[in-house]
């Protein structure tokens, strides 16, 4: 088990003679899939057996086959065929069970994005894989386990979080209230937002947040941890396409900047200069040097190669 990526477990009333048990594994992007069959018989991992890796885990626990009752702090899952569970490999845990066969999926924290407290409230509760969300992870773990197979290391990650956030959903059911959007999947929605209305110069924190059905609060508070604002980072991206611009065209100053939102030159000019040390004009007046240079410089090429054929 430790080899396949498992927590360990030390187990209890098991025959050695008659242990028979078989482990498959499968990695979807940073999501490890492990099919586990294990005779009848009770395992726990104690305080010791806990690595420091685990804690950068959720473990996902479905049974496929028999029963199990996993304890895990004041909470007892009685599992059938289907039903899922989710582990905090960090804990203690305590597993007993009939001949069985489960699939265990490990998801790395950051990428479920599960708050402390909904974590606390579900770490070792029964979830139902027969109906609703839980039956659609239910379903798809148990046909995925042994056929993960022929994905190039793109599919692989998107695949893994379309699993995410399926697991995520169930999650959320069975916390019995919407879970809302990832804050991570959010972000990068409303950056590809901007990204796109970088020239609307009516582009505002408002007007994002209306788009995105959130408020202006909400907003600011997805990019608080984040290098910029919303509003610092709708000025960078501006400025890059600016500078881009001004080093690539022989359009104005002016001109560049009103392409991209800016409604007062002065104000882009200033801004411009405090954040990259010199003023935009220098490009223009750079570009204007390059394409007077390169006539001068191809006429001299033409006249050399007329008294070479002469």
């Amino acid at each position: 088990m430790a080899a396949s990526g498992l927590p360990p477990l030390h187990s209890r009333r098991l025959d050695a003679a008659e242990f028979r048990a078989s482990v498959v594994t499968r990695d979807l992007g940073p999501l490890k899939m492990i099919e586990l069959a294990t005779p009848g018989g009770e395992c726990f991992r104690n305080p010791r057996g806990i690595r420091a890796g685990d804690e950068a885990l959720w473990q996902i626990d479905l049974v496929t086959k028999g029963s199990a009752r996993v304890e895990q702090g004041s909470e007892v899952a009685e599992l059938g065929p289907a039903d899922l569970v989710l582990i905090d490999p960090a804990r203690p845990v305590r597993y007993i069970s009939t001949d069985c066969t489960h699939v265990s999926m490990l998801v790395p924290r950051n990428e479920l994005r599960l708050r402390p407290a909904d974590a606390a409230r579900l770490a070792g509760v029964r979830i139902d894989g027969g109906r609703g969300p839980g039956a659609l992870v239910s379903s798809l773990a148990r046909d995925m386990a042994r056929s993960l197979t022929g994905f190039r290391a793109g599919e692989a990650d998107r695949s893994a979080a379309a699993v995410t956030e399926l697991i995520a959903v169930a999650l959320g059911a069975q916390l019995g209230d919407e879970r809302p959007v990832p804050d991570q999947a959010l972000r990068e929605r409303i950056v590809g937002f901007v990204e796109a209305r970088l020239s609307e110069r009516d582009l505002c924190p408002a007007a994002i947040a209306s788009a995105h059905h959130i408020s202006v609060r909400r907003l600011h508070k997805l990019f608080e941890d984040q290098p910029l604002t919303i509003a610092a980072l709708i000025r960078q991206r501006r400025l890059e396409r600016c500078r881009a611009d001004l080093t690539l065209s022989d359009r104005t100053v002016s001109a560049v900047a009103a392409r991209w939102g800016f409604a007062d030159p002065a104000h882009f000019s200033r801004l411009f200069k405090k954040t990259y040390g010199y003023n935009a004009s220098a490009l223009t007046d750079s570009n204007r040097a390059r394409t007077v240079k390169a006539p001068a410089a191809q006429s001299r090429e033409d006249g050399g190669a007329q008294r070479a054929e002469r």
